[in-house]
């Protein structure tokens, strides 16, 4: 049967054909837009005015983002800023250390078992005057039970001494760069990195892949998209276990299941073999709503965690270049290795000496295993010139740039990590447009929460949390903004031929807003609010979530 949905206004991203009134569906595909009298040529069917007085965008598409922040909902929330759970509660900001410590605590007492660990998350110390969370300072919460809180950028966690103790990391002599080391000899409980997270994350809560989503966090996650009208969002770095993808499969298979998920393996842990082996194999499991087959590689770690890769001068306050997550000769291999078998990759590379290993390591495969449409995408990217966008041009790379930065550490970056001058070009959409490369924007949710239409607010205004313009040159247009969170992500996941835009063929996959993007203005564009999702021609509202 044949639906056609009326809308005050269809925004279909279709340059032949940019506007409608009516989108017909059949089979949960769009067999087209346009008006009714066109419409109704294509047979017997059914006109449906739920939308009539709503606007219809295609389905958004959120290019970088983690289905954990599903499952960290039901550990502490600490973060700095306000935040919406996948229910619609909000949660009030922990603005100083006194405060998150206040919220732990209310947390510990909920506890019934003594020995449970307490785990939080979006640890945001930057905020508190650069002053560093230690053991100390979460022994105040709990000296017999674990504690452990999971940085807002997932590159850092903080843990109590007992965890410490636990993990056999409570002595002196430990020579790692992951492990800062106290007045004392002693570990001051900040971790980097997950070589020396992951084992201690075993102890405070984190007892699985920090990474992973199980079924309830997945199905939460689900919901936050539905509230923000995504339809397509990735999964961008897992390990992805046989039990979690039979996991993953039999839940997105559900009818009642709002969104298509494209997870990524994360190179961790696994030889550039295996990591090969393991990803040609999940190619073969893929399906409608869970996408498979696909690389995602850690170069550095993030710049407001110190612990990206700058290159000269480094950081403006002085401190200690950053990590590197994978060696050059492993990061080559794989580059070499997924060329020759075809397989898409994308690297997260926050400090632009990252970027430029990453560039090398391409440019060199590409002449060993040359490929005219491998759509290789360099995640965040935040620092990038105008020299390596030209080159990432030249090498047929796209790019996926984290605009939310702008408001949520802006500030920060200008006065602190990197300086002036470097802060104004971070995420430089418009550089990346004016050469030619494939743009996104992404929320890398759970770091910054999940919602398009907020991100595209970012990067058209580029206002840090104090009200500061960051970076005037950079801005882009709405209708860039909007491309950017559509089509342009779509475009990074070699999924452009089937969502991104409202055109004949494509998967009925739409965002239902209650206000005009287009006509709300640049600086209202992060206020559009979103009625819920139709996902393969399924309809989702957020209020019956």
């Amino acid at each position: 049967m044949i639906t056609i949905y009326s809308a005050r206004k269809i925004i279909t991203m279709n340059p032949s054909n940019p506007e409608a009134t009516h989108v017909a569906v059949r089979d949960g595909k769009i067999l087209g837009a346009g008006s009714l009298e066109e419409l109704v040529g294509w047979g017997e069917h059914e006109l449906n005015e739920t939308f009539a007085d709503k606007i219809i965008m295609p389905g958004l598409v959120e290019g970088h983002s983690h289905a954990m922040e599903g499952t960290l909902w039901k550990y502490t929330y600490v973060g700095y800023f306000d935040r919406m759970d996948p229910h619609g509660k909000v949660w009030e900001g922990a603005k100083n250390i006194d405060a998150v410590l206040s919220r732990l605590k209310q947390s510990d007492a909920a506890l019934d078992d003594p020995d449970a660990p307490l785990p939080g998350w979006s640890l945001d110390p930057i905020y508190f005057d650069n002053q560093r969370v230690n053991r100390h300072d979460l022994d105040k919460v709990s000296t017999t039970r674990p504690v452990g809180l999971l940085h807002a950028s997932g590159h850092i966690m903080n843990v109590n001494s007992k965890a410490l103790e636990l993990a056999g990391l409570l002595k002196s002599g430990i020579n790692n760069p992951g492990v800062p080391l106290g007045d004392d000899g002693l570990p001051t409980g900040e971790l980097k990195g997950p070589d020396v997270m992951t084992p201690v994350g075993l102890h405070v809560g984190f007892d699985r892949d920090m990474l992973a989503c199980d079924e309830a966090g997945l199905i939460d996650f689900a919901k936050l998209c539905v509230r923000c009208g995504v339809t397509t969002a990735t999964d961008l770095a897992a390990r992805l276990p046989e039990e979690a993808v039979a996991m993953m499969s039999e839940v997105t298979a559900r009818q009642n299941f709002p969104a298509r998920i494209v997870p990524l393996r994360f190179h961790h842990g696994v030889t550039p073999q295996e990591l090969i082996d393991h990803v040609l194999k999940l190619k073969k499991q893929s399906s409608d709503r869970l996408r498979l087959g696909m690389i995602k590689v850690v170069v550095d770690g993030s710049i407001q965690g110190f612990s990206a890769r700058l290159r000269w001068p480094g950081y403006y306050n002085g401190a200690p270049n950053g990590l590197w997550y994978i060696s050059p000769e492993q990061l080559r291999d794989i580059i070499n290795m997924s060329l020759e078998n075809d397989i898409h990759i994308h690297t997260h590379t926050n400090g632009d000496e990252a970027t430029e290993l990453v560039l090398d390591c391409v440019e060199e495969g590409l002449r060993k295993h040359p490929s005219r449409d491998h759509r290789f995408t360099l995640q965040h990217c935040q620092m990038a010139d105008s020299a390596q966008f030209r080159r990432m041009a030249k090498l047929g790379l796209c790019v996926n740039l984290f605009a939310n930065h702008h408001f949520y550490w802006g500030d920060e970056h200008y006065n602190l990590t990197i300086g002036p001058e470097r802060a104004l070009r971070m995420n430089a959409c418009a550089t990346a447009l004016e050469n030619g490369v494939p743009m996104a924007i992404h929320s890398d949710a759970p770091i910054t929460p999940l919602g398009p239409l907020f991100t595209a607010w970012c990067a058209v205004n580029r206002l840090t949390a104090s009200g500061r313009t960051q970076g005037e040159e950079e801005k882009i247009d709405v209708d860039e903004a909007l491309y950017a969170i559509t089509l342009g992500a779509a475009y990074t996941l070699k999924l452009d031929g089937e969502v991104g835009s409202i055109e004949t063929g494509k998967r009925a996959d739409f965002a239902i807003l209650e206000d005009d993007p287009e006509e709300i203005g640049g600086d209202k564009l992060k206020d559009v609010r979103v009625w819920g999702t139709v996902q393969d021609g399924r309809i989702f509202c957020a209020a019956d979530l």
